[in-house]
This record gives structure tokens, sequence and C-alpha cells, in this order.
């Protein structure tokens, strides 16, 4: 007799488990709490949905500051390019946009969810939605059945647990599967946000509510000033701070900074030196001398910038250009170099892309995916312990895990 799966969670990770276990001729269910699947898949990369991210295995462990070693087995196991072609072999064309992110062709999310459904539905995955599970019954250190919130019961072989993270909970990640595998020994490593805005202490960031910066570097320093992170590429400033890629995977290290009062710096000009850079500035003020300060800088800046880094460089406003002199030219290179801001912390868990922290990877074989501590009990995706930047490695995760669980269960 076949043997039963029930695969708890019915998002990326769980989908890609339950088709894997399936095509091995494996009897699998699906329980998904909510009415339909995929609901934060299809929300994913602004709807877009990232997949994955084309670098070679050793980039992706190293954009996975949260565990990346754990992930080698599962990756090797599925890779990236596995990936690519097992949508492509099921009819979803990929592209690959800069930084190594691949996108559906379509850059619609659905079309990826799409994907995932019926590769399980063909494989005669049997999917029960609005099925919350209450728990994983085990006995003698082994998996004997799941149990829903109504009592209703499913005999099983093996559970997999893939209900994702508590980021976002409007999409059904409420953290659920953290009390069903804490019910079973275990250890849950606090979950806290990554891939999240930044709220800084600076009211004037309200001003520049809605600009985005691109081509930019960031420095992410600790309150000893010791560097933590940096990076280059795209934000954006919001209402209560930064947001945007670069400041989104950030964000995962001040989440883990144990103390608050990191500093970021924004350099807006990485491409020139400081020295060349004054020459610029030097250039745009014999081309504006007949101006006044907060006029000439429209070459240099956007518009919605200007009024900013004026009055934080302390020039008057309405100096004649010709008369600023070298040491205020200095000042607004200093600026422009290194404009600064003091980071409050994160935006709550709720608003965060991915959870940091979760079932600890000591408790789990890389191997196979199966918990050290009960046979039978498999993980997937964000629920584990592991989180990557921003560039679609964390659905790499997903779809890696997910696969690696329904090769072993």
């Amino acid at each position: 007799m076949s043997r039963r799966v029930v695969v708890i969670g019915g998002g990326p990770a769980g989908l890609m488990a339950a088709g894997k276990a399936a095509e091995r001729g494996l009897i699998v269910d699906v329980l998904e709490k909510n009415n339909n699947l995929c609901r934060k898949l299809k929300i994913t990369g602004k709807g877009r949905c990232n997949i994955t991210n084309i670098a070679d295995i050793q980039g992706l462990i190293e954009n996975i500051p949260g565990n990346g070693n754990f992930l080698y087995s599962s990756f090797y196991t599925f890779s990236n390019t596995d990936i690519i072609d097992f949508f492509e072999e099921l009819g979803l064309k990929t592209k690959v946009e800069r930084g190594g992110r691949v996108f559906p062709a379509s850059d619609n999310a659905e079309d990826v969810a799409d994907v995932l459904i019926r590769y399980a539905k063909k494989n005669n995955v049997k999917i029960h939605l609005n099925s919350p599970v209450k728990e994983i019954k085990a006995s003698n250190g082994r998996v004997r059945s799941v149990i829903l919130s109504d009592g209703k019961e499913f005999q099983c072989d093996s559970a997999i647990l893939s209900t994702g993270g508590m980021s976002y909970p409007g999409t059904g990640s409420t953290g659920d599967g953290y009390m069903i595998a804490q019910k079973l020994g275990h250890t849950i490593i606090e979950p806290k946000p990554s891939l999240v805005p930044l709220e800084t202490e600076e009211h004037w960031v309200k001003e520049l509510q809605g600009l985005s910066l691109k081509n930019i570097s960031i420095t992410l320093l600790d309150k000893k000033g010791k560097k933590i992170y940096s990076d280059f590429g795209e934000m954006l400033f919001t209402h209560f701070g930064v947001s945007g890629p670069v400041i989104l995977s950030a964000s995962r290290h001040v989440s883990m900074s144990s103390d608050k009062g990191c500093k970021l710096l924004i350099d807006l000009k990485p491409a020139l030196t400081r020295e060349k850079l004054y020459q610029r500035v030097c250039r745009d003020f014999e081309k504006y001398s007949r101006k006044i300060y907060k006029n000439s800088l429209d070459d240099l800046l956007p518009k919605k910038l200007i009024p900013v880094v004026c009055m934080l460089s302390q020039i008057p406003l309405e100096k004649p250009v010709n008369q600023i002199t070298r040491e205020e030219r200095m000042r607004l290179v200093g600026i422009i170099k290194q404009l600064e801001l003091n980071i409050k912390g994160t935006r709550p868990i709720r608003e965060a892309i991915i959870t940091a922290g979760g079932v600890s990877v000591d408790e789990i074989n890389p191997q196979t995916m199966e918990s050290k501590l009960v046979k039978g009990l498999f993980f997937a995706g964000e629920i584990i312990d592991v989180d990557g930047y921003t560039g679609g490695f964390n659905l790499t995760i997903a779809f890696s895990t997910g696969y690696n669980a329904g090769l072993h269960c």
C-alpha cells in the first residue's frame, strides 16, 4: 500500500514538496487554511514574482545571511537552474533581469502560482482549502497523523510543515507552524522581521516621501561605528524612513543588531571620488554663477532632494553662488557623499517580506529536511530559520527545500 504524506501549507514550498512526493507515487494531501493557494506568492515581487537568481551555488549561499550553509545540500539537489527548467518545462517562460534576478516573462506572479498548482494536481495531489491544522500527532518518536482545528484527522506516514513565517499575516502566515513544531519538541529561534523598511529618527525624510534613488551605495554602521553591511543599487524614501531593495537587504542586520542606534550612510554619487565630485560642483557653480545657492543644484541632484541637502549643508539658501567658499563647497560634497540617517529600528514584522528565525536548523537534517527529533516530520520554506537578501533568494530556498522534503518524505 502507498505511503501517505500530509503537507501543511499550500505555498511555494508546500506545493513543490507535494508535487514531488506525489510524483514518486505517494498519496499526498495538502492542507491549506486559506480559501486559496499561494496567497503570499501572488503578491511577491510587487506581483511580478522573482522566482530565483542565476548566481552560482556559492553566490546563492553568500546572499543568504541566515544559515546559508545549511542549504548546500538542498541547492545541489534542486538548484536554481533546476528551478528555471522546472517552470520552463511546465510552459512558463522566464527572463533574467539586473542582478541575475529571474522573473516570469509575463511579469505575472499568478502564472507562477498556476504552474505549481497544476504540477500538484497533475500528480493527483488532493488539496483541502479552509483546513487550518491544530497539531501533528506523534508517538514513539514518529509522526502518526495530522489533526485539523475542527477535529478531523488525517492518518499519515510523513508530514511536511511548510506554513511560512510571520510576515504578511494577511496572507495566512501567522506563525501557526512554529507552535506545531514546538509541541513536538523543536526549538524556535525568535522570529524577527527581515526584508522590511526602516524607520529613521530624522523627520525631514517625510519631505522626500516617494523619491526613488538609483545607483546609490549605502553603508550600515552599528552603534560603535563598525560597518555591518554595504550595498549598491536602488532605494526609496517613505513617510517614516527608507525602503527599496538595498534597504530591505540591510534591514536584516538592523533586526539582528543587539543594540539599537544603527547609522545609515548614503553615497548619492558613488561613481565619483570626493575630489571628482568637488570638481563637478565647481563646474556647476561656474555655470550657475549668477544664481543663488538653492537654484544651482538642478544638474546634480533630484529636485525633491535639493531643499534637504541645502538645509544640511548649512549654506544660506539665498547666498549667491559666486560667493560660496571652498569650505562650504567641501561641506556640500561631504553631504552628497555621506548623507547620514539615524535608524530607529525596523517596521513591524507584519510588514516584512520575510521572517528571520524559525525552526532551528540544528534539529533538521540538511540532506533530507527531516526532523532529527521526530521520524517522518519534514520542514520546507520560510518556517525554517533561514533567510536571504532580496533578489530571488528566498523563493529559491522555498523551492529547493520543498523539492528536497518531497524527495525524501
